[in-house]
C-alpha cells in the first residue's frame, strides 16, 4: 500500500505540473510566494472543497519553504480534509509523512490516532477487506497498549472491540459455509478461532449495511 500511495502522490505532482503548463489566463502558474500565502491558499481551496488544488498548493509550500513551520499544520488539515471526503489513502499519506517528520512533537500522538482512525474508517466490507481488518486491529492494539493512559485510548479501544466483532462474525460465516457443504473439520477450525474472543454469537447482531460502517464510533 505504501508503494501505491507514493505512486499516487507522484502522479499528483505530474498532473499538477502538466495542468499548470496547459492552463489558460484564468488559471495562472503561481510560484515564489511566501509560506503564509501558500498556507492561506491551501485553506481557501479546502473551504471550497477543491482538495486537488489544495494538494498542489501544499506541494508548492513544501518545495519553496522546506523548513516552514506551516508545513506541519498543513499536513494535518489536509489529512482531515481528505478523511472528510473519504479519501483515506491520501489521508494516510499525509499522516504518515507527518509522523516521520514530527512524530515526537506535541501533535505527534494526535496524528498517530488519526492514522488509526483513517484505517478503521476505510474498511467497507469485512469479507473483501480481511487483510485491512487484521492490519487495523494490529495497529489499534499497538496504539492502545502504548498510549493506554491518553485521551485517545477509549476511542481506540472501541475500534478494537468493533474490529474483533467483525472478525468473529466473519469466522462464524465461514464456519457456517463449511457446515453447508459438509466439511465439519474446516468449520471447527474457524469456530476454534473464535474461542479467543470474549464474545458469543448471541451477543453480536450483524447489521444489514456493513459491519464497520454501522458501528462507526466517531
Amino acid at each position: 500500500m505504501r508503494k501505491y500511495i507514493n505512486l499516487l502522490f507522484v502522479v499528483l505532482i505530474i498532473v499538477g505540473f502538466t495542468t499548470g503548463c496547459t492552463s489558460n489566463s484564468k488559471d495562472k502558474i503561481e510560484f515564489n510566494k511566501s509560506a503564509v500565502a501558500w498556507y492561506d491558499d491551501i485553506l481557501k481551496s479546502i473551504s471550497r472543497g477543491e482538495l486537488e488544488k489544495a494538494d498542489k498548493k501544499y506541494l508548492s509550500l513544501r518545495s519553496e519553504h522546506t523548513n516552514s513551520r506551516l508545513i506541519a499544520p498543513a499536513m494535518i488539515i489536509l489529512a482531515m480534509a481528505h478523511m472528510d471526503k473519504e479519501e483515506y489513502l491520501l489521508a494516510d499519506f499525509y499522516l504518515g509523512e507527518y509522523i516521520k517528520r514530527y512524530g515526537n512533537g506535541p501533535k505527534g500522538l494526535y496524528a498517530k490516532f488519526l492514522r488509526i482512525k483513517a484505517k478503521f474508517l476505510s474498511i467497507r466490507d469485512i469479507n473483501k477487506d480481511q487483510k485491512m481488518v487484521m492490519s487495523a486491529l494490529s495497529d489499534a492494539k499497538i496504539f492502545y497498549n502504548t498510549y493506554k493512559n491518553t485521551q485517545y485510548a477509549p476511542l481506540v479501544q472501541t475500534m478494537i472491540v468493533r474490529l474483533e466483532m467483525s472478525q468473529y462474525l466473519l469466522n462464524e460465516d465461514i464456519a457456517s459455509l463449511y457446515d453447508r457443504i459438509h466439511k465439519p473439520k474446516a468449520a471447527k477450525l474457524y469456530r476454534d478461532k473464535n474461542k479467543k474472543f470474549i464474545y458469543s454469537s448471541t451477543q453480536i447482531k450483524a447489521p444489514k449495511n456493513g459491519f464497520i460502517s454501522a458501528i462507526n464510533p466517531f
